[in-house]
């Protein structure tokens, strides 16, 4: 089950990031009827619930769909399904919707009480969600062990919604790419648990450039250090690292546009998912069987699950992250079908 942990309450004012706007409460109407989505976590959580947002769309063409997630997904919300980006801060505080005011609620964040509750305050005339004995709401019931795209392509099926777990296309950013048909080689991730060596992501940037690529490096601002190790040890020039230096629509458009996208199991692997991008995925903690590429996609998976820990919050790297070398991730990427287009920098 998805970990129903609270985040920081949402500023007064908007949250603005980049020219793209999170609202703190629901706007006035426009007109249409309210749908309401409940997803308050990362990135790459928010991606896997695309194919159950497409599908709501379809099903609901004339009303207004808002999506209440975290604020600072701001960009990368105006790339997806929905009209109406509200800030919500996971799950410690009430969102900001007048009650009765939403046609349609629809719960994509787990099925405890904490999220279930904020959903049932709403006083929708609808709510979609897993069964929920406790507000008498119907449902499925939570599923184990199956893939999250899955997990909320069923819910949203079983309630007259069809939806297809593959469909995790997204928009393309209008804002072009910054390194168009780079390799790219994403060395960020939010946990130690998921942090593949240094020296590896090096000597893999190594072997890309051997193969004609530019190489850029892409993460966070917390990935500053890590990602000038990683340039040092592959000799590329500064310029090449981006980490730290893109907000999440340029990021996007980077990958969208890359030849190859290496990395960790992060939100770099569903965006590259999203734009059907070549993409190596390196897995640690988490199984690739929950989070992993469409099977249907340009995509190889690279673990060991013998030696998994499973533990994502550690901070330090899983076991099954380290059993995974530079050859393999090499050979993987000569597997797929990508095409040199650029000079090597």
């Amino acid at each position: 089950m998805l970990p129903e942990r609270t985040r920081e309450r949402p500023q007064c004012d908007p949250v603005s990031v980049a020219g793209v706007t999170a609202v703190p409460t629901l706007p006035p109407s426009d007109g249409r009827p309210d749908l309401l989505v409940l997803r308050a976590i990362k990135l790459g959580d928010a991606l896997v619930a695309v194919p159950a947002l497409h599908a709501l769309r379809r099903a609901f063409p004339g009303h207004r769909i808002i999506l209440a997630t975290t604020a600072w997904l701001a960009p990368v919300v105006e790339l997806l399904p929905v009209d109406v980006h509200l800030a919500q801060h996971g799950l410690d505080h009430a969102i900001a919707a007048p009650h009765g005011a939403v046609d349609v609620a629809v719960n994509l964040h787990g099925v405890g009480p904490e999220s279930s509750d904020l959903v049932a305050a709403l006083g929708a005339r609808r709510v979609i969600g897993h069964a929920d004995p406790a507000h008498g709401y119907d449902g499925p019931e939570w599923p184990d062990d199956v893939h999250e795209r899955e997990r909320w392509a069923r819910l949203v099926t079983w309630h007259g919604i069809p939806a297809d777990p593959d469909d995790v296309a997204i928009a393309r950013p209008e804002t072009p790419s910054v390194a168009p048909g780079a390799a790219v080689v994403h060395v960020g991730a939010f946990h130690g648990a998921r942090h593949w060596p240094t020296d590896r992501f090096a000597a893999v940037a190594r072997g890309l450039r051997e193969r004609g690529h530019d190489v850029v490096l892409t993460g966070g601002a917390d990935d500053v250090d890590r990602s000038a190790a990683v340039a040092q040890g592959a000799g590329l020039a500064p310029e090449a690292v981006l980490a730290g230096v893109l907000d999440l629509q340029p990021f996007a458009a980077v990958i969208a546009d890359a030849a190859v996208v290496v990395t960790v199991d992060t939100g770099a692997a569903h965006l590259a998912s999203a734009y059907g991008v070549p993409s190596v995925v390196v897995f640690g903690p988490a199984p690739p069987e929950a989070w992993g590429p469409p099977a249907s996609g340009p995509h190889v998976v690279l673990t060991d699950a013998s030696v998994r820990r499973g533990d994502v919050f550690a901070e330090d790297p899983d076991p099954a992250l380290l059993a995974v070398g530079v050859d393999d991730v090499l050979a993987a990427v000569d597997s797929l079908p990508v095409s040199v287009r650029s000079s090597a920098r």
